[in-house]
């Protein structure tokens, strides 16, 4: 029995970070149980144990009084986490790229080729769950090789936090004619090329540029 509800709770858990990484529920959205079992079809003893998983990983917050919300966004918490995950997972990017082995570099870029290959948004012009599974897979396979795997969670939790962000903002003209692809691939080259110097600097204009556009399109959006 414990194993069916830890499957079930594995399940409940996968449906809302997708949700929340889709924009299906919104930064700040209350998650009330009540609506949350009609949604999902779910007890609220597996809703116990997935809601303080989703605060754990950063997508959602516990309020004393008021019960969970998805992780509320802003422009001043989107800088201090663009400069945080830059900080941080430019460490794990070099500590991966001195321990990775040649499996490491054909992971990374069989990752980078299955990105490239995956369409970026669905049919209602939302960024796809593909895409994020992809993208994500992608970044992840390049932290791979770092021997230290508390710096590689903390990466991790910090990169899904930023991919909400991604939902929070409109697109703008600038984000339009950009060139992900080139990017993710230019991070990809220098890593299995082993130039460390050039994957940090190539991944932090990556996550900046990604914020400094995420913030036009908030601004454009409230102007409009």
């Amino acid at each position: 029995m414990a194993r069916a509800t830890g499957t079930r709770a594995d399940e409940i858990h996968a449906r809302l970070r997708a949700d929340i990484l889709g924009g299906v529920l919104t930064p700040g959205e209350k998650l009330a149980f009540g609506q949350l079992q009609a949604r999902y079809d779910v007890s609220t003893g597996v809703l116990r144990e997935v809601l303080p998983r989703l605060v754990e990983q950063g997508l959602a917050v516990s309020e004393a009084q008021l019960g969970f919300r998805v992780v509320p966004v802003s422009v001043r918490d989107l800088l201090e986490l663009t400069e945080t995950r830059v900080f941080i997972e430019s460490e794990a990017l070099r500590r991966s790229i001195a321990h990775g082995d040649v499996e490491w570099e054909s992971a990374v870029l069989a990752a980078r080729h299955l990105l490239s290959r995956t369409p970026p948004a669905d049919e209602d012009g939302r960024v796809s769950e593909a895409w994020l599974a992809a993208h994500s897979g992608f970044h992840g396979v390049l932290l791979r090789a770092c021997p230290n795997t508390r710096l590689v969670r903390i990466a991790e939790s910090l990169r899904d936090v930023s991919e909400v962000y991604r939902c929070w903002s409109g697109r703008t003209a600038e984000s339009s004619a950009r060139d992900v692809d080139a990017e993710h691939g230019r991070i990809a080259a220098a890593a299995v090329d082993r130039d460390a110097d050039r994957a940090v600097e190539e991944l932090r204009r990556h996550i900046e540029l990604t914020t400094e556009l995420l913030i036009a399109g908030q601004q454009a959006a409230q102007d409009g």
